[in-house]
């Protein structure tokens, strides 16, 4: 994901602290007004920027998953045709940049997803869907032989992998965010390279 240099908007401040307060304390543990003194306002005073806590859980969850989805459509782009095993390397790169940095989302996805209402939900599962496929289309490009559900469950498992960082500990607990982002990144070529099996990968 692209690294931001501008100071973050006082909507992301407060989308930022409610993902790490409703991560750590849960949806219903926290309220208006704890959200709005992380941030240094009166709870009230988000009502400015949202319409309650539904609505930053809405834009929280179905934000990142377009985010996703469009950090790696940009890939592909930038890589404008290259090989397919670049291709992938840097697919990979950009979600370890997710996992490692947005591990709050990762813990509300999986927790607070149902209490989105249905059309968000569903948003949310239609950007994921197509987040999936694109990472089929490039993983089955490195290895032809590999079958389209074997490619797609490879896929699924290795975000299993890769969204398993909030069990990893404290930040400060990790051997250093490089360190873990390679150890990552081999731990997930390795699952792909396993599921292509006898296929030699391609580029």
């Amino acid at each position: 994901m692209a690294t931001r240099t501008d100071a973050p908007t006082r909507r992301e401040q407060i989308l930022k602290e409610a993902a790490r307060l409703f991560a750590e304390r849960g949806f219903h543990g926290v309220g208006v007004d704890e959200i709005g003194a992380a941030v240094g306002i009166s709870g009230p005073g988000l009502y400015r920027h949202f319409a309650g806590k539904d609505a930053m859980l809405a834009e929280l969850l179905v934000g990142i998953s377009g985010q996703l989805l469009t950090g790696a459509k940009r890939r592909l782009a930038e890589a404008d045709g290259g090989p397919a095993g670049a291709v992938l390397d840097s697919l990979i790169e950009g979600h370890i940049d997710f996992a490692l940095d947005d591990r709050p989302l990762i813990t509300l996805h999986d927790r607070e997803l149902d209490r989105l209402r249905d059309s968000d939900r569903k948003l949310v599962r239609q950007l994921q869907r197509q987040y999936v496929e694109l990472w089929v289309e490039v993983l089955r490009e490195v290895y032809p032989a590999l079958a389209e559900p074997a490619a797609r469950s490879a896929v699924h498992s290795v975000f299993g992998l890769l969204n398993s960082t909030p069990h990893l500990g404290r930040p400060g607990s990790l051997p250093g965010r490089t360190a873990t982002a390679e150890l990552l990144h081999r731990m997930a070529r390795g699952a792909f390279a396993a599921a292509g099996g006898d296929a030699a990968p391609y580029g």
